[in-house]
């Protein structure tokens, strides 16, 4: 018999014997008959050419081989049961780094709650944040590359989701534009031009047109970004509006300088859900991070931007 023709289960009561310094103990522990590990301690002399243990009194000793050998043994069997069965997860001690996809809104309103919860209770873990666009040309949640996402979208094969909170929209203009703080009608709304966000190419508020549509109004869009702060900076500077969540403009508006227009057409209230693939669902390590996120986004939506 070979070495290479050694199998784990004699491995195994090797690294029993060893540890336990009895054939009988060793027996307990692997639940068996003495004499399947005296049969296997037969193999393993075969294979390795060495006694491996001696008797010593009542007990037995191991050889200098078998001496030599334990220590490897006992690690080498360590490390397979931590690749199969996981390395226990220490919140206070993990350094792993955890991926997170969401648009800009959420990186500048619910990142900074996420960040505190996890300097208290992953102290020495890492964030890496994607947008959206990002997530999508990467292949996804199926992909390695992004643990989690807190976006909107639709049910997938593989795909685990569950409502985080819910978005309103509003209509914004720069402090000092003719229609700031006014109920506008719909000719007005018609005349106006409109910065649209599109977080990847063709994913802006998909209820948007149609709610314009159904007013008879076809939207002006002059300018196309893909993210909701670059909306908000140009409309600052410009007689463009934008439609943009209103827990950002909360955030934003007073620094940019930005105020609501009351629109005919009602504001969309959106659902933003938090996503996970399968691949990561049992994973200790992600089930505490997408507790993190669940508490970052519990946290009621910032103040109402002014009107």
């Amino acid at each position: 018999m070979s070495l290479s023709s050694l199998d784990l289960n004699l491995l195994l009561v090797l690294d029993s014997v060893l540890a336990e310094r009895s054939v009988v103990r060793a027996a307990r522990r692997l639940h068996v008959t003495p004499s399947a590990i005296s049969n296997s301690l037969a193999r393993l002399r075969t294979a390795l050419g060495d006694p491996l243990i001696a008797r010593s009194g009542r007990g037995i000793v191991p050889t200098p081989r078998a001496a030599e050998l334990a220590p490897a043994l006992a690690r080498a069997l360590r490390d397979l049961d931590h690749a199969v069965h996981g390395a226990a997860f220490n919140p206070a001690t993990t350094t792993r780094q955890f991926s997170l996809a969401i648009a800009d809104a959420g990186q500048v309103v619910r990142l900074p709650r996420l960040v505190t919860l996890m300097a208290a209770e992953l102290p020495r873990a890492s964030l890496r944040v994607v947008g959206i666009d990002t997530l999508l040309t990467r292949g996804g949640l199926a992909n390695a590359e992004v643990d989690v996402a807190v976006a909107v979208g639709e049910k997938g094969p593989g795909m685990h989701l569950e409502p985080l909170y819910r978005e309103r929209t509003v209509l914004v203009a720069r402090r000092n534009h003719p229609q700031a703080g006014n109920r506008v009608s719909k000719s007005t709304l018609a005349g106006l031009r409109h910065v649209e966000v599109q977080v990847a190419p063709g994913k802006g508020y998909r209820e948007l047109p149609g709610a314009y549509a159904r007013l008879g109004i076809a939207r002006d869009i002059a300018l196309v970004v893909p993210n909701f702060s670059a909306a908000a900076a140009v409309v600052a500077d410009t007689d463009l509006v934008a439609t943009l969540p209103a827990s950002l403009v909360a955030r934003l508006g007073p620094v940019l300088g930005l105020r609501t227009i009351q629109s005919p057409v009602p504001p969309l209230h959106v659902t933003i859900n938090l996503w996970w693939h399968e691949r990561t669902d049992a994973d200790p390590a992600m089930i505490a991070f997408r507790d993190l996120i669940r508490r970052a986004g519990a946290r009621g939506s910032a103040a109402r931007p002014r009107p």
